[in-house]
């Protein structure tokens, strides 16, 4: 048989064009072939085995884009899969929801989400067969659609933020809890069964600068799935908080804002121009966290700063406390100050920019293994978790990517960013990619979190207390001037700026889609 078989190859020889486009055996037997024998041997668990082989760097190679989805007619905000992982659910500036059978590109339903502006978040409430959505959005409500059995989609108004609600977190495996945040400081917490919300806190700037920042801007919120009372938000300031949902007395007797632990990198400690636009926490209960015209770290249990943030002043201060207090509040012995300094370093994922958008950060991976982040360079970006290498890097949009989503059993992702429509990406590729050159991205000048787009921006802006500017003997009001000025000069560029972006979707009405 293997003489017929050379001969036949001899006098038929593989096209070299087919031999190309095979993927390489050595690439497969080199990875998945000691796992396999392993297993069948009984030295790996059949579930360790499955997790170790989704978890291949070379299926992270050999992501490409499956399909386009395309319906909407503005930006697309958030997209979101279901816990089955066979839907995807997008909001968008239509206003519009859309749910997609993401494999065949197939409309499943849309429908008006009954906000009145950019629709930022949407996610599915589990164990509620896929029936239940509950969406935040620009004009600050948080709302709640009901999917019945005749296919209509009824929704109402559950609460309202002063100010855009950017974020909402679902309560793992509750199919009635979840909370949300606004630029408004507020966090709220919800409870479908009666439909009420409770305002828990707003969240206040660390003491020496009430004067002059009232409240938080909140971007983001993250439940900590291994500790559902766990709860991270973070905003217009360098630190990311951790509150526990049960030190809430709910007859209102005591003061919730206190946080349980605070989490910043060292050298950002004081930095008043950084802020955070993303967070996301790990299986591994790890806190990923991505600052605005800075970089990306992931912070590990211990690394809090404990309940009270540090004196900017005082380093030596600051490392003593993140040795003492940690994520789980639990005593550490004395260890030299090298050791200190190793405990509070976090890990850094760098590469991306993040100036111009409230982007998200996020993990992927069946155990978390990598990070992912948009840029606006409108490209994607995939590290390892461990050690920080960047592996990947995926032309995503013409612009800028804000949303990426982690298929939740597969190596599958979701992104979305300026352009109308959302790219899901497989491990389909024949070739392995490799990464282009002169990544990194120089960072545009800061002032990312007072961006406007329209004149109600503005308005708003005028009304909030502004950041005051030391000056050497010009007084307060010249200070002031300087501030209204460079405030109106904002205005004029963003509003060039927005003029020539016009095909973003951003007027779109909404009717457009769901008539």
């Amino acid at each position: 048989m293997f003489v017929e078989q050379s001969e036949s190859l001899l006098t038929h020889p593989i096209h070299p064009q087919v031999m190309m486009n095979k993927r390489p055996l050595t690439a497969v037997y080199n990875k998945a072939l000691p796992d396999l024998c392993n297993r069948e041997l009984g030295h790996l668990p059949p579930r360790n085995f499955a997790l170790r082989l989704g978890a291949s760097e070379d299926l992270v190679l050999r992501l490409e884009l499956l399909r386009n989805l395309q319906k909407h007619r503005g930006c697309v905000n958030t997209v979101s899969f279901n816990a089955d992982g066979d839907t995807l659910v997008s909001g968008s500036d239509d206003w519009g929801v859309i749910l997609w059978d993401w494999e065949t590109g197939r409309i499943k339903l849309s429908f008006h989400s009954g906000h009145s502006n950019n629709v930022f978040q949407a996610k599915f409430m589990p164990h509620s067969h896929d029936r239940t959505i509950v969406t935040c959005a620009a004009d600050g409500q948080v709302r709640h659609a009901q999917i019945l059995e005749n296919g209509r989609v009824e929704t109402k108004c559950l609460a309202k933020h002063q100010g855009r609600a950017h974020k909402l977190a679902v309560e793992p495996g509750s199919p009635h809890i979840f909370y949300t945040c606004g630029e408004d400081g507020l966090v709220q917490h919800f409870d479908l069964r009666t439909g009420a919300a409770t305002e828990l806190f707003t969240c206040q700037p660390i003491k020496d600068r009430w004067s002059y920042m009232p409240v938080i801007h909140l971007n983001a919120i993250a439940i900590d799935p291994r500790n559902p009372n766990l709860f991270a938000v973070a905003g217009s300031d360098e630190y990311a908080r951790l509150y526990d949902i049960r030190r809430y007395k709910w007859d209102g007797s005591t003061d919730f804002g206190q946080p349980t632990d605070f989490f910043c990198p060292p050298h950002l400690i004081g930095d008043q121009q950084v802020g955070i636009t993303g967070l996301a926490f790990s299986e591994q209960r790890e806190l990923l966290v991505s600052y605005n015209d800075e970089l990306i770290y992931l912070f590990t249990q211990d690394m809090g700063l404990g309940p009270n943030p540090p004196d900017p002043g005082s380093p030596k201060s600051m490392n003593s406390d993140a040795s003492e207090i940690g994520f789980s509040h639990g005593s550490v012995s004395s260890q030299s100050n090298m050791d200190a300094d190793d405990k509070i370093t976090p890990q850094v994922f760098k590469g991306h920019r993040n100036c111009e958008t409230v982007k998200g950060v996020n993990f992927f991976g069946p155990k978390c293994e990598y990070v992912v982040s948009g840029s606006d360079c409108g490209r994607i970006f995939i590290w390892k978790k461990k050690g920080g290498q960047l592996i990947r890097v995926m032309e995503a949009d013409k612009h800028v990517v804000n949303c990426i989503e982690s298929h939740p059993h597969t190596m599958v992702l979701a992104s979305s960013g300026i352009e109308n429509d959302i790219k899901i990406w497989t491990p389909k590729a024949l070739e392995k990619a490799t990464l282009p050159k002169n990544i990194e991205q120089k960072p545009k000048a800061k002032g990312w979190m007072y961006r406007i787009a329209y004149p109600e921006d503005l308005m708003q802006l005028i009304s909030l207390p502004r950041r005051r500017v030391r000056t050497e003997s010009n007084g307060e009001n010249s200070s002031t001037d300087r501030d209204l000025l460079q405030l109106i000069l904002t205005f004029n560029a963003n509003s060039d700026s927005s003029n020539e972006d016009d095909d973003d979707g951003d007027t779109t009405s909404q009717d457009d889609l769901f008539s």
